[in-house]
């Protein structure tokens, strides 16, 4: 039993679920291949002599119209907003991995309009379809990987989220910064062209991958359940693992349709789904609470109006991001082996909210300075650093594994729309803030930023239940039992020792049965 154990625990035992999650959660990498690349088109002059305006004062002679501006970041997340908001109904009737598909064509009718297009109409629109095919990608392909992921390995198989959006932010910046000298149209063309990628990728591999297990029992379709089980789990899995795991997901469901007459997106605000809803917003809503979208959407641009040039703003905005994804690593590493959910998530907060204080206060005591660049530069950096390692790699695996599975698409395809209005509000709000033509803040816009933080911290800590290396049938049991969020982690459930109890009667009764036939046969 201890070796059965050891396999249970093992990575490379579990190769062929994490190979199939890999390629469903590869969809993130469009969300961070488009920020990265837009936040730096804004600062691109050949982008600029098309969507913008001839202006001596602005760094390389062309400015952007803060409408246009905020439009372009703004309609993205709107898109995204809409699509989130509809994710319920689409899965509950066509699946998670349709929804995927049709995020893929979207993609693709997006890339076209944007790339083919001079007039601020047309990317209006492109941006705008690019949003609700990325709201789907990130909404069904977080969903996937946390129900399709055995128990131990849940908070490292979805933290491939932001690992994606990090390799996704780094290819953008990339691509952008190579461009960015060029002052023809495919200075922007080239960069918005990686966005055929992504899509092409996963329409062809999800040819090769399983429909969610737990979707297709919870629909009903037992035989085809199973089947999907065992194809994520693959041979390298002792049978009795996988047998044990699925006699608690059909105890798990049993026990939901027991309880719950109807399934619908209201049932989401009722009884004891109501405290899980609220904690799924909550974890959403501290992601945009951190600051950044403030970091990634404007990141290279406020570089440039704080005095930066722009080839050294790009060429810091990679910095910064490749630090991001060393954090995401090193973040994926501590929630396997180190950190529970919560404490990741408050050293996240507390990260982040002192590297907002400190760009405020370093643009408050020592403005246009060489000293408050290198701080901007540092504490952008550590921002990144800080909250890839923690908010941005725990944040979908705690959002997901909050709901129950007849409710998952409906909360968290809401949660993420509320994500994205905040994305959205703060997009739309930010140049405000941090024009010179407008309030003209720069930096200090980060003391919003910090005290949000603090206080992510605070919901942390009071609020947010331990859930590391509980199944999901495990988690339907703490909040059915309406356990405290302090007592989460000690509490001990029954549903896993049930299903064990039952699977050992059952190899039980077919060691027996196999016994008689051969006493029959005179063996």
């Amino acid at each position: 039993m201890p070796q059965l154990a050891l396999k249970e625990s093992s990575l490379w035992a579990n190769r062929k679920c994490l190979f199939i999650c890999t390629i469903v959660s590869i969809a993130n990498l469009q969300y961070g291949l488009d920020s990265a690349a837009v936040g730096g088109l804004q600062a691109m002059p050949g982008f600029l002599r098309v969507f913008g305006y001839a202006s001596p004062k602005a760094p390389g002679g062309y400015a952007i119209d803060s409408t246009f501006q905020q439009l372009i970041a703004s309609l993205l997340t709107l898109g995204s907003f809409i699509s989130a908001l509809t994710a319920g109904t689409f899965s509950h009737f066509f699946g998670r991995k349709v929804a995927l598909w049709v995020a893929c064509v979207l993609n693709g009718v997006a890339c076209i309009i944007q790339i083919t297009s001079t007039t601020p109409a047309a990317i209006y629109i492109g941006r705008l379809i690019l949003g609700f095919a990325n709201g789907f990608l990130v909404t069904f392909s977080n969903i996937y990987t946390s129900e399709a992921s055995p128990a131990h390995l849940r908070g490292v198989i979805v933290a491939l989220f932001a690992y994606w959006v990090n390799i996704g932010s780094i290819v953008g910046a990339a691509v952008t910064n190579a461009t960015k000298a060029r002052l023809d149209k495919a200075s922007y063309q080239i960069p918005i062209g990686t966005l055929f990628i992504v899509p092409m990728i996963l329409a062809v591999g999800l040819l090769f991958v399983p429909e969610s297990p737990r979707y297709l029992l919870a629909k009903g379709r037992e035989s085809e359940a199973k089947k999907s089980l065992e194809s994520l789990r693959g041979t390298s899995v002792a049978p009795e693992i996988v047998e044990l795991e699925w006699a608690e997901m059909v105890k798990g469901i049993e026990e939901e349709k027991r309880l719950a007459t109807t399934v619908g997106a209201l049932d989401m605000f009722k009884g004891t789904d109501l405290r899980r809803t609220l904690l799924c917003f909550g974890m959403i809503a501290c992601q945009t609470g951190s600051g950044v979208w403030f970091v990634i959407s404007y990141g290279t641009y406020f570089l440039t109006v704080s005095g930066l040039t722009v080839s050294d703003a790009f060429a810091y905005t990679i910095m910064a991001t490749c630090l991001g994804f060393v954090g995401v690593n090193m973040g994926m590493y501590l929630m396997r082996n180190h950190l529970g959910r919560r404490s990741i998530l408050m050293l996240g907060g507390v990260i982040c909210g002192c590297s907002q204080l400190g760009l405020a206060v370093s643009a408050t005591v020592a403005p246009g300075t060489q000293a408050n660049l290198n701080c901007l530069i540092g504490f952008t950096a550590l921002f990144k650093w800080g909250y890839n390692m923690c908010v941005g790699a725990a944040s979908y695996p705690v959002a997901t594994e909050l709901v129950s599975t007849r409710l998952r698409a409906w909360t968290v395809g809401s949660a993420t729309s509320f994500g994205y209005f905040l994305a959205w509000l703060n997009a739309f709000c930010t140049p405000y803030f941090i024009n010179p033509q407008n309030l003209g803040w720069g930096a200090k816009y980060g003391y919003i930023w910090a005290g949000s933080n603090f206080l992510c911290v605070l919901f942390f800590f009071l609020c947010m239940p331990e859930m590391k290396g509980r199944t999901l049938e495990e988690i339907d049991e703490l909040f059915a039992n309406k356990v405290a969020a302090w007592k989460f982690k000690s509490y001990e459930t029954t549903i896993g020792a049930e299903a064990a109890q039952e699977v050992e009667e059952k190899v039980f009764e077919k060691g027996t049965s196999t016994e008689t036939r051969e006493r029959a046969n005179g063996k």
